[in-house]
């Protein structure tokens, strides 16, 4: 082990860094999706752009991001958005040119579930009043029905709410439906493995490892976000066989880094942590009060994201001082390996 990076990592003299987060040192933070003028209501005239929780790579170092919706706006009706294309380097928004970096059409509450090779999309879809939900795969902007959407008359819709999603090595996919308590299995065409392949309580997030190892994150039985100390972190082996890892503060993010550690953040506890393929934790930031973490994207390692400058640095969503309506995509580079592998390795105080 390097000199520098041993005493770097030694936990920790802590910096602060970009919107009040707090990072090993070693680590560095800067914005990298921003904007400015969507908070013009209010006083505080905040930098950021319209919220948004869910966010992805693909090959190239593209982000997408999907919009929220106007939960948080008085007189809309429907929660049609649009998800944002950011190219390598970032952007600065603002209403004028916001346009510029949709993706395809708005959607009913989009969530960008996972994206494959050079801009293959999946994004998860649901109508709250009619409680059906769509799973689907955008090419070059253009969304195309995957599974789920309004059934056959008579029959049950196959998806509700739906999530996140991952895809393994073999072709199949997985969807988290949060209202049915199940992660749903399906084919790489499209049709139903297994409606049921697993039973957690409110699962939200997935992603798989090289170990085909799918890790779910479940909000368990919190109702809303602002109810802490329910989320759950399981490990499901490539046999199906799940395990429960944590217990804790909701998670409202997760991420695998380029070595396969698995990072997490935690909304309302404002930290961010890494877990090994074992499951040990390892602390890894903080943000200071009236900060809070939403979800979180590693950029692959490939020969666009190295000459773009940001392979396998660390993205991550945060509101700053309660503003909702707002947020900014901040970048974190670093060690981050080598930090969980030295961290990991230290003896338990």
């Amino acid at each position: 082990m390097r000199a520098w990076l041993a005493a770097a990592l030694v936990v920790l003299s802590a910096v602060p860094a970009a919107a009040d987060l707090v990072l090993p040192a070693g680590f560095a933070a800067e914005p990298y999706v921003t904007g400015h003028g969507f908070d013009s209501g209010s006083e505080r005239s905040l930098r950021g752009f319209p919220a948004t929780a869910t966010l992805a790579f693909d090959a190239t170092g593209t982000l997408y991001l999907a919009k929220l919706g106007a939960r948080f706006r008085s007189g809309d009706v429907e929660d049609l958005s649009a998800i944002y294309r950011i190219p390598p380097g970032g952007a600065r928004l603002t209403p004028e040119t916001e346009a510029r970096y949709f993706h395809g059409p708005p959607l009913k509450n989009p969530q960008v579930g996972a994206v494959r090779g050079r801009g293959e999309v999946w994004v998860t879809t649901y109508d709250r009043d009619r409680k059906i939900g769509a799973l689907y795969r955008m090419a070059d902007g253009r969304p195309a029905l995957f599974a789920g959407g309004t059934p056959a008359e008579g029959s049950p819709p196959l998806l509700q709410h739906p999530e996140g999603v991952a895809l393994d090595a073999a072709g199949r996919i997985y969807v988290a439906d949060r209202d049915q308590n199940a992660v749903v299995r399906l084919d790489a065409t499209g049709r139903v493995v297994d409606r049921a392949y697993l039973a957690l309580s409110r699962p939200r997030m997935l992603t798989i490892d090289e170990r085909g190892q799918l890790w779910v994150g479940t909000d368990g039985t919190a109702e809303t976000p602002f109810q802490d100390g329910a989320g759950q972190l399981w490990r499901v082996a490539p046999d199906g066989s799940p395990a429960l890892v944590l217990q804790g503060p909701l998670p409202a993010g997760l991420t695998l880094s380029p070595a396969g550690f698995l990072f997490l953040s935690q909304r309302r506890a404002a930290r961010i942590f890494a877990v090994t393929p074992e499951g040990k934790r390892v602390d890894f930031a903080t943000s200071t009060e009236g900060t809070f973490l939403r979800g979180l994207a590693f950029a692959p390692v490939t020969p666009e994201t190295r000459r773009a400058g940001i392979a396998g640095d660390l993205f991550v969503a945060v509101v700053r001082r309660y503003a909702w309506m707002v947020n900014e995509i901040l970048r974190i580079s670093g060690p981050f390996d080598e930090f969980v592998r030295l961290q990991s390795q230290a003896p338990t105080p």
